[in-house]
Parts: C-alpha cells; structure tokens; sequence
C-alpha cells in the first residue's frame, strides 16, 4: 500500500515558481472520484476544489459558494452567452458550468484546482486550457461492483439506480479520452496512485515557469 503523509514535501515550498494545474477526476457515479477528492483536498493543503455553477436544486448541508454556486437557468444561460464558462454541459436534467475568472487567475498564481467533472466538460476543458489540464480517469473493478456501491447508498430508487447504471458504461466508452486511466479497487491503493500522478505532473518542466532565469543564473559566466 502506498504511504502518502500530509507532511511530504510539495513543489510550491521550493524556490522554483510554477504554473497551477487542472486536475480533472471523472469516472461513473459510485466509482469513487468524489471519495479521492475529498481525501486528495485534506491530504494537500496546495490544491483546492473547483466550485461550479449549477442549476440543480441546494441539498441538505450543501453552502452555497462552497459546494456550488446555485443559479437559476435563466441566469446560467447567461453566463453561457456572455462567455463566463471554461466549459459547461447538461447533466441529468440540470446544468454545470467552470467558471472562467477564479480558475484562470488562480493558475497565474500557481494554485492547482481539483475538477470532478464529465468525458464532455474534460474534452472541452483540454480544448480550451490543453497545457494546464491533467485528464484522470477512474474504473469500477466490475460492472457488478459498481451496482452494488450504487444500490448501498440507499439514496436512489431502481429506476434511477438503471439509469445511472446506462450512462455509466457511456462514460466509460470514453477511458481513451483521459491521460490517466485508474482502477478503484483499493481505495488506498486508488488513492495513493492519484498523488503519484499529480506529484508527477507538478514536476513536469513545462510548468516551472520559474525554471529559466533559474536555469540562467546557474549558466552565467563568472565575472
């Protein structure tokens, strides 16, 4: 089992600056990408959720502004118009939406932004913001495994639970789409190869934007 500690050392404490990445997770409802979220977001203090716009109803316990940004399709087909979407999409009979500005500025500033989003917001996403994005895509172990997670919630009746089950193997037609493709079996295992892959990315030469005068000072003549 990977050990991953809270305490390993980050990119952001070196004296390199770098540029922030998008960090997208999908996979079908029930495979696990919101459970490594969660954990990913209290393991890393140097990475932080991507808060869509949404027009689907606030549930118990959800704030808005930190969960989502509730909006009326009014106003969310607004913003669609006026351009204020890094990518949007229509799920189960409501809208999503990335906002443009915070995302945008926070990558300037080298903050990196978690996204559990879909194949469809990930493809535009990557169409837009190709260099900033990293695509991760998480599997059930089984089709029968991820009916069971699903059926365990208890939260969904066994229309919606057929539903979900049908757009699930849709998604998962899409697995090429992703740069990352990872098994849940083992939450831990699931989990400790995510930070693998995001530790793996920060490191990547095109995002130290701090690496060429870095680099410059090392290769001038002495005087």
């Amino acid at each position: 089992m990977t050990n991953v500690s809270a305490e390993h050392p980050h990119i952001h404490d070196d004296a390199l600056h770098r540029r922030g990445l998008m960090f997208i997770l999908s996979s079908p409802s029930g495979a696990g990408k919101t459970t490594i979220a969660r954990r990913l977001l209290e393991h890393d203090r140097h990475i932080c959720m991507s808060v869509s716009v949404t027009t689907r109803p606030m549930r118990p316990g959800e704030v808005d502004g930190k969960d989502y940004h509730f909006v009326d399709q009014k106003t969310f087909d607004r913003m669609v118009e006026e351009g204020h979407f890094l990518e949007w999409a229509r799920v189960f009979d409501h809208s999503y939406g990335t906002p443009k500005s915070q995302i945008k500025a926070g990558l300037k500033a080298g903050q990196d932004f978690i996204f559990d989003i879909d194949w469809q917001g990930t493809q535009q996403l990557y169409q837009k913001a190709e260099t900033d994005v990293v695509r991760v895509f998480l599997l059930p172990p089984s089709l029968d495994e991820l009916r069971r997670r699903l059926t365990a919630r208890a939260t969904d009746s066994d229309d919606v639970i057929g539903s979900r089950m049908a757009r699930a193997q849709a998604e998962i037609s899409h697995w090429d789409g992703y740069d990352y493709v990872v098994v849940n079996d083992d939450i831990e295992v699931c989990f400790g190869k995510v930070v693998q892959i995001l530790a793996a990315e920060r490191l990547k030469r095109a995002r130290q934007t701090g690496l060429i005068g870095f680099v410059r000072e090392l290769t001038k003549a002495e005087d």
